[in-house]
């Protein structure tokens, strides 16, 4: 079975949206997680979902697909959607995968989420790695994800609780966010970001982890939690 693949859909034109979000829905693989004009909402799912892959227009009125691109500072994956074939060679210094041309077949469409897909899992097994680098206190730990019980947001710092210490980090939580494995981590709380697999039980609005800890999961992301326990 194929993993399934959280998705936006970006165009100023309600046709365009319409369609893509209507050939998305025929792969069962793909997740819509939010389809429609509103570049800011968009941005606004991105920042507090975990998305895999954002089809997005070039041209829009408020902000281009160009400086979507570079707000997602190369952090997210795209498939551009777009008539003006002069613009992939700027598209395609950031993660994109694949650039339809209008307009757009659902052949053509199905070609570039198997190719996104081929991709994930090339990548997923060659190229994901197990640990991250921090620096803190003037030095760099090496922290294996297995070993995170939980990371806690404080303000301009964030605390990487870990099976055997604490290390207080100059970052953010969106930042760090970035650098944890979509499939392993889950933010839950705007303070809070939990690896999924120490995950004991889940009661009202908090969490149990393994070493019994509580986290509370904040009202924001209720709809996160709940989307992933539907995956699951």
């Amino acid at each position: 079975m194929k993993q399934l693949i959280h998705c936006v859909i970006i165009d100023d034109e309600p046709l365009a949206v319409q369609l893509v979000e209507d050939y998305a829905k025929k792969i069962t693989s793909l997740k819509v997680l939010y389809a429609g004009s509103n570049v800011y909402e968009a941005i606004q799912i991105v920042n507090t979902h975990p998305v895999d892959l954002i089809f997005l227009d070039i041209q829009m009125p408020e902000l281009t697909g160009i400086e979507v691109m570079q707000l997602f500072n190369r952090e997210h994956n795209f498939i551009i959607t777009s008539a003006y074939p002069e613009y992939a060679l700027d598209a395609f210094q950031f993660h994109v995968v694949d650039f339809i041309l209008k307009p757009i077949t659902f052949n053509r469409f199905y070609q570039s989420v198997e190719k996104f897909t081929r991709w994930q899992e090339t990548f997923r097994v060659s190229s994901q790695p197990d640990h991250l680098f921090v620096r803190a206190d003037r030095k760099h730990y090496k922290i294996a994800f297995e070993d995170i019980l939980y990371i806690e947001g404080l303000r301009d710092y964030i605390r990487i609780h870990t099976k055997n210490e604490k290390i207080m980090v100059l970052d953010n939580m969106k930042d760090i966010l970035g650098k944890l494995p979509s499939d392993q981590f889950i933010r839950i709380h705007r303070s809070y970001i939990i690896p999924t697999d120490k995950i004991k039980l889940i009661e009202g609005n908090q969490i149990q982890l393994h070493n019994q800890e509580f986290v509370p999961i904040g009202e924001t992301y209720r709809k996160v939690v709940s989307e992933w326990l539907e995956g699951k």
